[in-house]
């Protein structure tokens, strides 16, 4: 595929080089940035945010909208209060953030077209919000426009009907749309996504940075004052309602019942970080529950490469919101650690139960401390998970499989034109 000049809007990003916001949409920029193309995002201003203009080969801008520091919670995993409804400080901070996201497309592409190569497209990460403000530009451009749905964008455009009605119309106007599970993209059709325009296009994962680590076990436990034979349960994530992390603590103490030494580890951050300890101790577990809080990419890694057993138990919440595929799933694949899942979302679309994983029921307390227990008992068994999981990964779910994906969409977007 010739090089493509493509500009990006995103409202997530890893605040600085190594933090978990959203790392997918600097992976798919950087992986686009390696096959040659030219890359630049927009993202809005957040106090935390410590990136420089140009890193990775990936051109940042980064863009103000709020004349108030009180309104500076647009994006980056911030505006939704448990991942089930808007802030109220995001729904005054919108129009601002949306007129921001727009003025700043439309400076770039200007400013694209004064140079040698304008840009060939716009791609918009989250039909809502960020699909708006880049339909507008990529119009007013007259440019093809690429929408990727994530999951909490589809939620929702499924919770309110005028939202429902602007995502279909920014579908329509899309020239190609992309949604990282075979769950998201049926919902995504039935919002309006046109299906010859439409691909499943699963995350990647870094193989270098997340791989079997044998010393990450001694390292993490000696971390967290356990001795180094201590049974470890490891989940990472936000601490919102689809997560499912109460489930997992309900689990806790069928677990205890069977190994009596075993360690959960909910790491992470997010509005129920009080709620879950409370949780923990309501149910005589917090002894046997750590939270460490957020880690970095690097710590990430490294506890999931401690783990015995790692956890995803993920489930549709009370609002309806669900995962898309999450992060950390293909990162303990890609760790060869074994795996107690949820068979929701996009999780059965990369682990096969019994094969790359176990499967569960969501909201199953019982059947989670069932499988984690029979994975703590047969180190063995969960070994032979664990390979076949890194196994998948190394075939089909590599960042740079994910990227040459991208371009797919991107040459059925333009048309056929970009060979």
């Amino acid at each position: 595929m010739r090089p493509l000049k493509i500009l990006m809007l995103a409202s997530s990003y890893p605040k600085w080089p190594g933090e978990a916001t959203a790392p997918f949409i600097e992976e798919i920029a950087a992986g686009l940035v390696r096959r040659g193309h030219c890359v630049h995002v927009a993202l809005p201003y957040h106090p935390d945010l410590r990136r420089q203009p140009l890193e990775r080969g990936i051109h940042l801008h980064i863009f103000r909208y709020a004349p108030h520091p009180a309104l500076n919670i647009w994006g980056y995993a911030a505006a939704l209060k448990g991942d089930i409804g808007l802030k109220s400080s995001a729904l005054a901070a919108a129009p601002l953030a949306l007129g921001a996201s727009l003025w700043a497309l439309l400076r770039l592409s200007a400013a694209a077209h004064d140079e040698s190569q304008p840009f060939d497209l716009i791609h918009a990460h989250w039909v809502l919000p960020n699909g708006l403000p880049a339909r507008i530009a990529a119009g007013l451009r007259h440019i093809p426009l690429v929408i990727s749905v994530h999951g909490s964008d589809v939620y929702l455009a499924e919770k309110a009907a005028p939202l429902g009605w602007v995502a279909s119309s920014i579908f329509r106007a899309a020239g190609g749309i992309s949604a990282c599970s075979g769950d998201l993209h049926r919902r995504a059709i039935q919002l309006g996504a046109p299906a010859d325009r439409s691909m499943v296009l699963p995350y990647g994962v870094d193989t270098s940075a997340f791989h079997p680590d044998p010393q990450a076990s001694a390292h993490v436990r000696a971390e967290l004052g356990l001795a180094p034979e201590t049974p470890l349960i490891v989940s990472v994530s936000r601490f919102v309602y689809k997560k499912g992390l109460n489930y997992l603590l309900e689990a806790m103490p069928m677990v205890l019942k069977r190994h009596g030494a075993a360690i959960l580890v909910l790491a992470g951050y997010g509005d129920l970080r009080e709620e879950l300890e409370r949780h923990a101790h309501e149910l005589g577990v917090a002894a046997h529950v750590r939270f460490p809080g957020q880690l970095t990419r690097e710590q990430v890694a490294g506890y999931i490469g401690a783990a015995d057993v790692h956890v995803i138990p993920s489930i549709r919440d009370r609002g309806g919101n669900i995962d898309g595929l999450p992060n950390v799933l293909l990162e303990g694949m890609s760790a060869a650690r074994p795996i107690v899942a949820s068979a929701i979302a996009g999780i059965p679309d990369v682990i096969t139960d019994r094969v790359h994983g176990l499967l569960v029921p969501e909201q199953d307390s019982t059947a989670l401390a069932d499988a984690i227990s029979e994975l703590l008992a047969d180190p063995s068994f969960a070994a032979q998970l664990g390979a076949q999981a890194r196994h998948r990964v190394l075939a089909e779910l590599t960042w740079d499989v994910a990227t040459q994906r991208f371009e797919d969409l991107y040459r059925l977007a333009l048309g056929g034109i970009a060979d």
